[in-house]
């Protein structure tokens, strides 16, 4: 396991708590945003995870936004919007950055990836445009694929290492093995100089060993272990007991 906080792209987020004018309306009125504490990132992986309406996605997304890439997903050369729903958290956000800037860069979002790989076929169709960039996804049009062949593509070929990725629910079209090879995907990464920001709800994905597991719940942001999440409970309570479970639930 590489340990290099010399090569760390992002080392702490802060809140700009006294800009923020009122914590009455969306995405300031979070339990996260209310509760803010310093948050230092790994050098290598760090997991966003907490249940539905935590505002993971919210935070990964202002955190993206504050890095300068585009609100739908992308490199940072990517400009394109087919809806503009992103909330101004960004505003409100301070972040510590390393001595070194990433040589690669990737921002997934899994429910706009379809848009992305949509801009993808409309930048290779415009004349004078130089090299495809469907080229560095492996050649074969996002849309030619299955949903978690799509997403796969970019892991394994636009991924290229000394990079900043920071993905969103990227499991969202992975089975269960396709989850264990992005693990490693992710190790290989991380040989080659890489750090990962990553919100999920896959304990297979948040299984990278010495990763930092921070957990968004009502009362704000903490450090977990993973089996200390509530996502690793809940599926080992299951399958430890699941006609017990299933009992419950139907009743």
């Amino acid at each position: 396991m590489i340990l290099n906080r010399d090569t760390q792209f992002i080392k702490r987020l802060n809140l700009k708590s006294n800009e923020i004018p009122s914590y009455d309306d969306f995405p300031l009125n979070l339990p996260i945003i209310r509760h803010f504490r310093e948050l230092y990132f790994h050098p290598n992986v760090t997991y966003i995870v907490g249940e539905n309406g935590m505002g993971k996605s919210t935070l990964l997304e202002a955190i993206a936004l504050k890095m300068g890439f585009n609100a739908e997903g992308g490199t940072l050369n990517f400009n394109f919007s087919n809806y503009d729903s992103h909330s101004n958290l960004e505003q409100y956000l301070r972040l510590s950055k390393g001595v070194y800037k990433a040589k690669d860069s990737f921002f997934f979002r899994a429910e706009t990836y379809y848009n992305l790989a949509t801009n993808i076929e409309e930048l290779d169709q415009e004349p004078y445009s130089g090299g495809k960039v469907i080229d560095s996804f492996g050649g074969k049009s996002l849309h030619e694929q299955s949903h978690g062949e799509s997403f796969f593509a970019a892991f394994m070929n636009r991924f290229q290492g000394n990079g900043l990725y920071i993905l969103d629910e990227p499991e969202a079209a992975l089975s269960p093995l396709r989850q264990m090879s992005m693990l490693t995907r992710i190790n290989e990464l991380v040989q080659q100089g890489s750090q990962f920001i990553i919100s999920t709800h896959s304990p297979i994905i948040m299984a990278y060993p010495n990763a930092k597991i921070i957990q968004l719940s009502e009362d704000g942001l903490k450090e977990r272990k993973l089996e200390e999440t509530d996502h690793y409970l809940l599926m080992k309570q299951f399958f430890e007991d699941k006609d017990r479970l299933l009992h419950h639930l139907f009743q």
